[in-house]
């Protein structure tokens, strides 16, 4: 039987509005296309049936906000890649439109789990003040005017070290390959069920990153901030501001207890994505350096 899908675009991405009325007719010729939403559209989705697969045609972000979203349905999560790496799309759009036909006529998908992480802030008086949920990572990142702030750290209520410099990564293994492997933590395979404790620019040579259970309780309780009128200390969500932190704040940081299904392509593994597009492991390219000896 067909299934029925949702198909969530970008419409600030020209690839993949370009990519759209071709992606729309494969849906619409081998599948069953329930509607159209903007990627950014904070609506829940309403259908009068059930939701097989959600589509996401755009890249990373478009395919994380598309996550929330499948969270709320418990279906799968297909992205079909028109940015400008797409580490997280199952699908390039050429490989999408060989196998559209499969993969909309109910045929077995590849999928792999992807648990996020669910984080609370509670305020000095201990009232919950908002929680969040991230696929890639929580960031306590120290804000304007940009000096050190200072966070103690302790994990399944056991103390660990106070760390001054400018925040703290806690990132899940599908996030390593964002922030946090820009700020020198870690790469972890999916499949391993962990998460990632990684300080960026530590007041300090011996604040490594460190990789944790998936199931460890991370509290972080804000020592120090910057604070002005209109910005300062802040928890960043997936690459998106969330909420101000306050002196004597308590980020409590658990693993969510609902994953989000991605559809994969069985034809590309993880190893090909990581060495494709993140070029891991690259010997250096010097290509068109000249002149030097």
């Amino acid at each position: 039987m067909p299934r029925s899908v949702v198909l969530i675009v970008n419409h600030c991405k020209p690839r993949a509005v370009e990519a759209l009325d071709e992606v729309r007719s494969l849906i619409e010729q081998h599948g069953r296309l329930l509607s159209v939403i903007e990627a950014d559209d904070t609506e829940n989705i309403s259908t009068d049936e059930p939701v097989d697969l959600v589509i996401a045609l755009g890249g990373d972000g478009t395919i994380l906000s598309a996550a929330g979203k499948c969270m709320q349905l418990a279906c799968p999560l297909l992205g079909v890649n028109t940015g400008k790496v797409g580490f997280m799309a199952g699908y390039e759009l050429d490989s999408f439109r060989v196998a559209a036909g499969q993969i909309l006529n109910d045929a077995p998908l590849l999928t792999r789990k992807v648990r996020a992480l669910r984080g609370e802030i509670r305020s000095v008086d201990g009232t919950q003040r908002c929680t969040a949920v991230a696929l890639n990572e929580l960031v306590v990142t120290a804000g304007p005017p940009y000096r050190m702030i200072t966070l103690d750290v302790s994990v399944n209520q056991e103390p660990g070290p106070s760390v001054s410099g400018d925040g703290l990564i806690v990132s899940t293994p599908l996030g390593s390959t964002a922030y946090n492997v820009s700020a020198g933590g870690p790469i972890v395979a999916p499949g391993v069920d962990a998460s990632i404790l990684t300080p960026i620019a530590a007041h300090s040579l011996s604040f490594r990153p460190i990789v944790i259970p998936a199931d460890a309780q991370i509290t972080i309780t804000i020592k120090s901030v910057n604070a002005n009128e209109e910005a300062g200390t802040t928890l960043m969500v997936d690459g998106q501001i969330h909420d101000r932190l306050h002196e004597g704040d308590v980020l409590s940081v658990t693993q969510d207890k609902w994953p989000v299904e991605f559809v994969i392509d069985p034809k590309v593994s993880y190893w090909q994505t990581l060495i494709g597009k993140m070029h891991w492991a690259s010997a250096p390219n010097s290509q068109g350096i000249t002149g030097q000896r």
